[in-house]
């Protein structure tokens, strides 16, 4: 028990042989506190005392009882312990006052770094001077946006760092380091992902896309239309974008198996010195439709059930696979509408039925529930 308890608490020792009384300080969410416990001759915790700092005090007004009911059921110190900052911690997220305001030199520090890499920079700071979003423009010149927090030990201690990218970011951080070197990795970061982003972007300007709606940075994904109820969903590779990217080709089935053929023969023809958008209608053998030869209004086909396009984030992609029919359907309007009909089957996940509109078989996977 010694052990684990100077492990988790090095703040906190014992002031005799016996180890019945302990003095120093817990920290919790970087507060150090100060305590003192002390235990009768047989360490029992039901009859020990538990003195505390006017803060630890001010901090546990109205949470005693539980304390105290705590330290009565804990079966030894290090579990105590561990009650009693998990108590600590609730208090302080429930009462934003009490987090800890860091030192004078946090801001100093802060203010300076901010002159060195230039005020331009800044989009944005909260009123705590914790949050900043940092803005960054790649060799294309699309904007980015760098979310930093700041620990209260700032630079001592490693920030958090985020931005809308395809691939995790990767910062490294010393106590030495500054706002300025972390902008110029950012900086590095967007440098090694321009040509996947140029890749996404000539796709974006010569072809409809259907999804995602208005892709961000971090998207990897684009559902491009081939024609009515045809489209391919492609997936590209932010660390080798001029490779072959996952494809799926979605539609009736009649439509898509010709495509497919072709997709699986031509392979080979793949040039990773061309442009994906060109590989692509190679390999196909098509030319997408494009913003300046169609509308997007022709691809934008509703549902045939719930006579909506889009419905929350999902799009029809159930498609009859009879040619003289063709409708498209939502996947859950679709599932629903089957398991509904008694003449519908089931066999796993698939749920077999009849087209609403032409009577011919139909199949749909199970929707997916949402987590």
């Amino acid at each position: 028990m010694e052990k684990s308890l100077v492990n988790d608490n090095p703040l906190l020792v014992p002031l005799n042989k016996q180890q019945t009384v302990y003095d120093g300080f817990i920290t919790v969410q970087e507060r150090d506190f100060r305590m003192r416990i002390v235990l009768p001759p047989d360490r029992q915790l039901k009859e020990a005392k538990l003195h505390c700092c006017w803060q630890l005090k001010h901090l546990l007004r109205g949470y005693e009882r539980i304390v105290k009911q705590r330290l009565q059921q804990s079966a030894d110190l290090v579990g105590f312990i561990l009650e009693l900052k998990t108590v600590l911690e609730v208090v302080l997220k429930s009462r934003p006052e009490c987090r800890s305001i860091p030192p004078p030199q946090y801001y100093s520090q802060l203010i300076s770094e901010m002159e060195t890499l230039g005020w331009d920079k800044l989009l944005f700071i909260d009123t705590e001077f914790r949050m900043l979003r940092l803005k960054a423009e790649d060799s294309a010149g699309r904007q980015h946006i760098l979310t930093v927090k700041l620990k209260s030990k700032h630079p001592a201690e490693t920030p958090e760092c985020s931005a809308d990218l395809p691939v995790p970011l990767a910062i490294n951080w010393t106590a030495q380091s500054t706002l300025e070197q972390l902008h110029s990795q950012f900086l590095l970061v967007l440098e090694s992902l321009s040509e996947f982003w140029d890749v996404l972007d000539e796709i974006d300007s010569k072809t409809w896309i259907l999804e995602p709606e208005k892709p961000c940075h971090s998207d990897t994904t684009r559902r491009i239309a081939i024609g009515n109820n045809v489209s391919i969903k492609v997936e590209v590779d932010p660390r080798h974008p001029k490779m072959l990217p996952e494809c799926c080709l979605l539609g009736a089935e009649h439509v898509v198996t010709p495509l497919r053929n072709k997709l699986n023969a031509n392979m080979h023809l793949w040039n990773p010195d061309s442009s994906v958008l060109h590989n692509l209608q190679d390999v196909l053998e098509i030319e997408f439709p494009s913003p300046a030869t169609h509308e997007k209004s022709s691809f934008n086909l509703e549902c045939g059930i719930c006579y909506s396009y889009r419905l929350e984030a999902a799009i029809p992609d159930q498609v009859c696979n009879d040619p003289r029919c063709g409708q498209p359907f939502h996947q859950t309007c679709l599932y629903e509408w089957l398991r509904a009909l008694h003449s519908s089957r089931q066999s796993f996940n698939i749920v077999f039925g009849e087209c609403p509109y032409c009577s011919k078989p139909i199949t749909v996977k199970m929707a997916a529930q949402k987590s």
